[in-house]
C-alpha cells in the first residue's frame, strides 16, 4: 500500500491518476483520522517533503511506503514568494482563494505588468519507508500569472497560472493536459524513472538503499 502524506483530496487525485499502475492502492491521510499533520518546520521544499514523508513512515503500520509532496508557487516579482508558504500565504485560516487575492494584491503593488508576472510551480517528492528516504525528485514548470482568474478547474493557484507555451491557465485546462505538464507531473515522472530503473514495487519486497534524482 502507498499512503499519501496529504489531507488534500485534490491533491491525491492528481498523484493517483498521475501514478497509474505503479500501486494497487493508494490512499492518503484522509483514511488514518488518528494521525495528526506534520509540522512543516523546513526551510525548502525538500525539507518539509523529507519531514512530512518520515513523520507518515512513523505513524503508519510497519513496510507502507509514504510519499510526501511539497509544492508551491514562486513568483520573480516578489522574490520567491509565496513559495513555502503557498498553502498559507494569506496567513491563519488561509484558503485558495483568500491566497490568490492576496497574491494579485502584492502584484499589483509591486506594479507588475505582463513578463515582469513571471513564476513557476515548483514540486518535491519523497518517498519513504520503515523511516528511511527511499528517494527524492523534484519537478518544475515556468509560467505567467494573469491579472485575474480564469477557469473553474484544478485547485489553489491554477485560475491564475499560465502554464509557458499555453494561452489558458491550469484551471481552464483539461485535467489530462495539465496533468501532463505540471510540476507535480514533472516530479512524478521522474518517481515513475526511479521505480522502473530500480525495479522496486510500491506494493511489495524490501525497502531499498535511498537515491536521490
Amino acid at each position: 500500500m502507498l499512503v499519501i502524506a496529504t489531507h488534500n483530496a485534490h491533491k491525491t487525485d492528481e498523484i493517483r491518476a498521475m501514478l497509474g499502475d505503479l500501486a494497487e492502492q493508494v490512499t492518503d491521510l484522509t483514511q488514518f483520522p488518528d494521525i495528526a499533520p506534520a509540522d512543516e518546520t523546513g526551510t525548502t521544499f525538500v525539507a518539509n517533503a523529507t519531514i512530512k514523508a518520515l513523520a507518515a513512515c512513523e505513524a503508519l503500520p510497519a513496510g507502507t511506503w509514504a510519499l510526501a509532496d511539497d509544492s508551491g508557487l514562486e513568483v520573480d516579482a516578489l522574490d520567491g514568494a509565496p513559495g513555502i508558504y503557498s498553502a498559507r500565504y494569506s496567513g491563519e485560516g488561509a484558503t485558495d482563494a483568500t491566497n490568490r487575492e492576496k497574491l494579485l494584491r502584492e502584484l499589483e503593488a509591486a506594479q507588475a505588468r505582463g513578463k515582469e508576472r513571471s513564476a513557476r510551480f515548483r514540486c518535491v517528492l519523497v518517498l519513504a519507508r520503515n523511516g528511511e528516504v527511499v528517494a527524492s525528485c523534484d519537478g518544475s514548470v515556468e509560467g505567467i500569472i494573469t491579472n485575474e482568474e480564469k477557469g473553474d478547474g484544478g485547485f489553489g493557484y491554477d485560475p491564475l497560472f499560465v502554464p509557458e507555451g499555453h494561452c489558458a491557465t491550469f484551471a481552464e485546462l483539461s485535467a489530462d493536459v495539465k496533468n501532463s505538464l505540471s510540476h507535480r507531473a514533472r516530479a512524478v515522472e521522474a518517481l515513475r524513472q526511479i521505480i522502473a530503473d530500480r525495479n522496486l514495487s510500491l506494493n511489495y519486497g524490501e525497502a531499498p538503499h535511498s537515491v536521490n534524482a
